[in-house]
């Protein structure tokens, strides 16, 4: 039906044409080509006008996808930061109770001093799940961000992370010098890991092994071990204080996600 449609037009428009050129007007003929091409040039426009729409609606499906992807991994992430810093802050403590027992208060409970001890050395790294903002930053497609808001946030994000991370490699250095090789040098781990898993699991794990007061007074007497912990809790502290600004920035960007997803200035 279409198709004898558009022939039906064309018919009439060629007899349209040979009637005013056989009637000599060529005014009338001109006019007419002209209205033609007018018309030929409308429709192009208009042609590329919703192909241009298709294309920004595609493009905005597949930045919002993105987007959304990207709360989901930030969302993590704090739920992560937030359980380190808690896990951090309690280390802390354990390295500040070290520090006053190598400045004379008494080892009432050897296994205290064991608890303390270990809780402090368990070494655990923060990593970041940024699977969706590295997949378009390798392949060189970050363009897919019309906010740059959102790009400049998740390029402060990245930028403090590694800052973060090279705290945590200093520590490493530092726990390596300073707290475990005076530690595996001087005492039994064996006992020792059984008593804190004891401890740490309310009896649950582990056994009430033996520690003996002798390897406790020599660690105690060792300014190096000592010194370990004074690091630790300045290194903590330094770590934490990135966690937090880790943290408030993440919030801020899940906001800025929520905003643009949203349409909201």
């Amino acid at each position: 039906m279409k198709q004898q449609t558009e022939l039906a037009g064309e018919f009439f428009r060629r007899r349209i044409r040979r009637d005013l050129v056989d009637r000599g007007s060529m005014k009338k003929y001109a006019l007419y080509a002209i209205g033609e091409v007018v018309l030929v040039v409308i429709g192009i426009l208009i042609a590329l006008q919703i192909n241009n729409a298709n294309e920004h609606r595609l493009q905005r499906e597949r930045e919002v996808g993105f987007l959304e992807n990207l709360r989901s991994d930030s969302k993590i992430n704090l739920a992560e930061l937030n359980s380190f810093l808690v896990m951090r802050k309690d280390r802390i403590a354990s390295a500040e109770q070290m520090v006053r027992y190598f400045d004379g208060e008494p080892v009432e409970k050897l296994e205290d001093f064991v608890y303390h001890n270990i809780h402090v050395q368990l070494w655990q790294k923060f990593y970041q799940n940024n699977n969706t903002y590295q997949e378009p930053v390798n392949s060189g497609n970050l363009g897919i961000l019309s906010n740059s808001s959102i790009k400049g946030a998740l390029l402060d994000l990245e930028l403090l992370y590694k800052k973060m991370k090279s705290d945590e490699d200093h520590m490493r250095f530092d726990f390596e010098g300073y707290v475990f090789t005076p530690f595996f040098d001087t005492i039994d781990l064996d006992p020792m890991t059984k008593s804190y898993v004891y401890t740490a699991t309310d009896g649950q794990s582990g056994a009430q092994a033996p520690i003996s007061r002798e390897d406790v007074d020599k660690l105690l007497n060792d300014m190096r071990f000592k010194n370990g912990f004074v690091l630790a809790i300045y290194m903590y502290n330094v770590i934490n204080t990135r966690f937090e600004e880790l943290t408030s920035k993440t919030e801020h960007l899940i906001e800025l996600i929520d905003n643009e997803i949203s349409g909201t200035p």
